[in-house]
């Protein structure tokens, strides 16, 4: 959610007139994200976010974008996209693909408790559920063969221990996935980034999951252990907090039970999303886009967070 694509008011005025949101009347870029050009963008008839997409297309786009609506249709706390008098939820703004979606009310809840644990808990397990029905299939594009292809390019950027770690764990990963263990855990459409900031809660009450433009279809105990890997630590460490954890997991498997292949697969998928936003902020920090409003990830961050899930086994799904 940078800038990359420079946006004012006056240059919507014409484009906005497809959609039924009345007359724009501010306009303003969202700082935090690093993929895509956001804004909110308040109208005549409410409170939006206004997002041109970067690098998906718009052959890429409708997945992610129908995934919202089929969610929302479903009763999951999402943003609905808004679609144009064509019934279209993309169309073209300075060239790239854009869209607007309803906001959210509340806040993101930065420093969690076990209750916000809960809560993100039990609705990451009702969204899964809502989208196994979801027919369109598009690949966690942030996946292993992602980091198969990305390794290569950040490896001349490291130390020989970060160097190190990286090949062993790719090789480690390489070997689990292609394990009978793997294959047959659950999967179907995922959210792969529900991260802290990514979550809106009005006090101790989730209002919403949003920024689905990392989603694909991949475990869903990836999806999991990449929510647990943020909102159940300690960010200095990137020690587990047990009693968050606990939370999040009961919470998810009073949903959605865990099967007994989730619990073999659990400690190398914590590990598995630990590596996938190692290796993206090591690829953001070392291959930067030019943006306005745009700080890289800390990739040590990450770093911490995969050695510690190596060294130390996590609280058990149940």
């Amino acid at each position: 959610m940078a800038v990359f694509t420079a946006l004012h008011l006056d240059d919507i005025g014409q484009w906005i007139t497809q959609f039924p949101l009345g007359k724009p009347l501010a306009l303003k870029g969202i700082a935090s994200g690093i993929e895509n050009s956001n804004f909110f963008l308040s109208t005549e008839r409410g409170e939006y976010v206004l997002t041109i997409f970067e690098n998906l297309s718009f052959e890429q786009l409708p997945f992610y974008l129908q995934l919202m609506r089929h969610l929302a249709e479903r009763g999951v706390l999402v943003p609905a996209p808004i679609p144009n008098a064509e019934g279209e939820l993309v169309s073209a703004l300075q060239g790239k693909p854009a869209a607007i979606v309803s906001k959210l009310d509340g806040s993101s809840q930065m420093d969690p408790q076990p209750v916000h644990c809960a809560a993100v808990g039990a609705m990451l397990a009702k969204m899964h559920l809502a989208a196994q029905d979801f027919p369109l299939q598009q690949p966690n594009l942030r996946g292993l063969d992602w980091w198969n292809a990305t390794t290569p390019l950040v490896l001349p950027h490291l130390d020989d221990a970060n160097a190190h770690l990286l090949r062993a764990e790719i090789h480690f990963q390489d070997a689990f996935a292609a394990c009978a263990t793997y294959k047959a855990l659950p999967r179907g459409p995922v959210h792969a980034d529900l991260f802290r900031n990514n979550v809106m809660f009005d006090g101790e009450q989730l209002t919403g999951f949003f920024d689905f433009y990392f989603a694909g279809c991949d475990t869903w105990l990836f999806d999991v252990a990449v929510t647990v890997n943020d909102w159940c630590i300690d960010l200095a460490t990137g020690k587990l907090d047990v009693a968050r954890v606990r939370a999040l997991l009961d919470a998810y498997q009073a949903v959605r039970p865990f099967t007994h292949q989730e619990h073999t697969a659990w400690q190398p998928l914590l590990r598995a999303a630990a590596l996938r936003f190692w290796l993206s902020r090591l690829y953001d920090y070392h291959q930067p886009r030019a943006a306005e409003m745009l700080t890289p990830h800390d990739p040590a961050h990450f770093e911490r967070i995969l050695r510690e899930r190596i060294a130390t086994p996590a609280p058990e799904l149940f």
